[in-house]
């Protein structure tokens, strides 16, 4: 089925996000046009075709995507096309012009990380990743005696509803009256360290409970402050350290993810990072460049904010390492 809501390339490298769907539902029919319109510039609609979710705060191996000169298709990692990108991204003529715009540090942060075999690593992580979300999806039916027509998915999003790709945002469990429910999908995967972290601000707590974008800015001099009293946040970072301890999943002793995910989607877009970074294991007021995020070493102390929202930090007094 077609997806509800997608994503088109247009000419000079635009994109134009779109959807499909149809009058809304009254009762188990689809309702006439005169049930439906609300007003002169409100109507109800349903989907035509499936969304895709996002979840929010985790970054999973990837099982597919573009290679350079390739926007349109998504590639298995595991083709021998991304064996050999990945060997060496920056060994044609555009991936020399893409090296010169990265910085030395970051340039060689990359190249110790990639090489022969980084390809088949990140596949396997990708399939180990996905077998364990099927899994406790799975699992889930069962122990609610659901069949997969009856199972349902809860969906609590945050201050961004759709990415770029049109796939809505959101952190994502089963449906269930009973109260408390068990973890979210996103903290599952992160407990069982089949997945990294990937908190953006402002889409992970304490920032997604403010009343405002304003409201959300974290103030200077608080950051491990503010991620050890939230006890969401401190729960997703505590899990993450105690796979890193037990070195499982990503940080298996014997085969970790040598490549983040999102390393290899800005090496096969040829896309600069663009998001700052604050350091959650420090009270300070640096805002780290996007090309240094490496420069913190564990994965669940990078915050990451958004260049759009650069300007509110700056405003609190949060400063910019040069």
């Amino acid at each position: 089925m077609a997806k509800a809501i997608e994503e088109f390339q247009l000419s000079g490298g635009r994109t134009l996000t779109v959807g499909h769907f149809g009058l809304g539902m009254q009762g188990k029919s689809v309702g006439s046009v005169k049930q439906e319109v609300h007003d002169g510039d409100t109507i109800n609609v349903r989907a035509l075709g499936n969304f895709g979710v996002r979840f929010l705060g985790v970054d999973a191996p990837e099982i597919s995507f573009r290679l350079p000169n390739n926007s349109r298709q998504f590639i298995p990692i595991s083709d021998a096309r991304w064996e050999t990108f990945l060997t060496d991204p920056f060994a044609d003529p555009a991936g020399a012009d893409f090296a010169q715009m990265l910085s030395p540090a970051l340039l060689n942060h990359l190249q110790e990380n990639l090489g022969p075999g980084v390809a088949s690593n990140h596949s396997r992580h990708a399939v180990a990743a996905q077998r364990e979300l099927e899994r406790q999806i799975e699992g889930d039916i069962a122990e609610l005696e659901k069949t997969n027509d009856t199972f349902e998915f809860f969906l609590a999003f945050s201050a961004e509803i759709t990415d770029r790709f049109g796939r809505l945002l959101a952190y994502i469990n089963r449906e269930q009256k009973a109260t408390p429910r068990p973890l979210d999908y996103n903290t599952r995967l992160l407990k069982a360290g089949s997945i990294d972290p990937y908190f953006i601000w402002p889409n992970i707590n304490p920032f997604r409970k403010a009343p405002s974008l304003k409201a959300a800015v974290l103030q200077p001099c608080s950051a491990n402050t503010t991620a050890e009293q939230d006890s969401v946040l401190r729960e997703a970072r505590t899990f993450v350290q105690a796979a890193r301890l037990a070195q499982v999943g990503v940080f298996d002793a014997q085969d970790p993810l040598q490549l983040q995910a999102f390393e290899l989607r800005f090496l096969g877009e040829r896309r600069l990072p663009a998001r700052w970074v604050i350091d959650l294991s420090q009270n300070d007021d640096v805002l780290i460049p996007p090309q240094d995020y490496h420069t913190i070493p564990n994965v669940e102390d990078r915050l990451f904010i958004p260049d759009d929202y650069l300007p509110l930090f700056l405003e609190v007094g949060w400063r910019q390492l040069e």
